[in-house]
């Protein structure tokens, strides 16, 4: 009776959805079901985003304020700390973050969080699905033993299911990709829980593909991310090779992307940075080990992308020793601390990496980036102590100050032609330079391109 009853509330949108976790994921979630028609409670612990969605206020970029500020009067969408909230929820969705530990294993304190708070609120008919992306198992290893907790059994009294979020930071302003149009793939414990699951996310979308269990559904985020890791460094160790054998890797690509089948173009870059790409080849490596398999084709991928900051600054000292200078003492603005071109999401950027190399190494280090006002360096284990910068302005003023400027994410809104005319050298990791001629061609170093 109660699993009908739900289905009946996700037809009509009287069901009451709970999104935990507002971040990149839940927030952009949460709102699209409260423009399709639903009531939705966002619950996070973070009290300043909680206070600025109150205030109609969004902090992230793919979400415009006025939406927040609407839906909020129009009793659609509300936000709270509270997880007593999570009571009167029909639906609850965990959105919630799953970086890597100082050992590069799994983190799941979110995940788990979550789920201790929505069981004691469980109640007969509640449907929870779970977006955070995990290894293969989570949500019958992790998450089902501890809402069964309750009483409840799951596929009877409840139901659970994983869906994999897939969100792409500045589709809204390039290809158009959002949480209403990405099609989603859904794998839940039993045929009802899927069911149910369904009949809730055709209302964002009517692309919902059904995979035969959660496990599936988890890996299939794996795969998607790990793709593009493995094509990533794959480019960027060839963009080593390139640099030695004399041979513009940048060239090869845009001639090699002209066949119209079997080829898709990766780029090479300063590394590779986000919530997905650098985080979730080492979930499967990590879960791999329990079945006595070692992943090293995907090992070797990550270890290739994470040695490419220090390739960068490899290159930085080397541009500063043609130019008789050490990198210590030396003045260096790293442009585009973002994790990708033209967003304002700036986690595990390899920046934060290359600029605390430099700063190891003795450098003066500051940055510009238009979409990041502030850049904490040091959050990570390997790395010192925790630093904030604040962006400096690009001005002829300020270039001229540099000894070297550093690009290391190519934002579209940044005036590279005033870069090429007013840097004494500059090293590009992302050929952002490559249409404009200075003077002097030689203070320009780009990655992947003859010397």
């Amino acid at each position: 009776m109660a699993s009908e009853n739900l289905q009946s509330k996700i037809e009509n949108k009287t069901a009451r959805v709970a999104v935990i976790g507002l971040g990149y994921v839940g927030l952009p979630l949460a709102l699209e079901f409260a423009r399709t028609g639903f009531t939705v409670i966002g619950v996070d612990i973070d009290a300043r985003k909680v206070n600025a969605l109150r205030a109609g206020t969004s902090y992230i970029q793919d979400v415009p304020s006025a939406d927040v500020a609407r839906l909020g009067q129009e009793k659609k969408f509300s936000a709270t700390e509270n997880f007593d909230a999570l009571r009167d929820a029909d639906v609850m969705f965990i959105c919630v973050p799953t970086p890597f530990d100082r050992m590069k294993a799994p983190d799941l304190s979110a995940v788990i969080a979550a789920t201790e708070s929505i069981a004691p609120h469980l109640r007969a008919g509640q449907l929870i699905i779970l977006q955070s992306t995990t290894f293969p198992g989570t949500t019958e290893e992790v998450c089902l033993p501890i809402l069964e907790k309750s009483g409840l059994r799951a596929g009877k009294e409840f139901h659970l299911a994983f869906s994999p979020e897939r969100i792409d930071p500045g589709a809204t302003s390039s290809a158009g990709w959002s949480v209403k149009n990405t099609p989603k793939v859904l794998g839940g414990l039993t045929p009802r829980c899927t069911e149910l699951a369904k009949a809730l996310l055709i209302h964002l979308t009517p692309q919902v593909h059904i995979v035969s269990s959660p496990r599936v559904a988890e890996m299939t985020k794996l795969l998607e991310n790990i793709f593009r890791a493995v094509n990533i460094a794959l480019v960027n160790e060839l963009a080593l090779l390139m640099e030695r054998m004399h041979i513009d890797i940048w060239e090869v690509i845009d001639a090699a992307k002209t066949k119209p089948y079997g080829f898709m173009p990766f780029y090479p870059g300063a590394g590779v940075g986000g919530h997905c790409i650098p985080v979730d080849p080492y979930y499967l490596s990590w879960k791999a080990r329990e079945h006595d398999f070692v992943t090293r084709f995907i090992e070797l991928a990550a270890e290739i992308n994470e040695g490419m900051p220090y390739h960068l600054v490899k290159l930085v000292s080397d541009a500063l020793n043609r130019a008789g200078k050490a990198v210590q003492k030396s003045r260096v603005l790293i442009v585009g601390v973002a994790f990708k071109r033209d967003v304002d999401d700036a986690r595990n950027s390899p920046a934060e990496r290359v600029i605390e190399l430099l700063l190891a190494r003795g450098a003066t280090v500051d940055y510009h980036d238009p979409y990041v006002p502030q850049f904490a360096v040091g959050a990570n284990v390997f790395q010192r102590a925790r630093t904030l910068f604040e962006s400096r302005a690009l001005t002829a003023e300020n270039l001229r100050a540099m000894d070297v400027v550093v690009i290391v994410t190519g934002h579209r809104a940044v005036d590279y032609q005033l870069i090429v005319e007013n840097a004494r050298l500059i090293v590009d990791a992302v050929n952002a330079t490559a249409e404009l001629t200075p003077a002097d061609a030689r203070r320009i170093v780009r990655v992947g391109a003859p010397m």
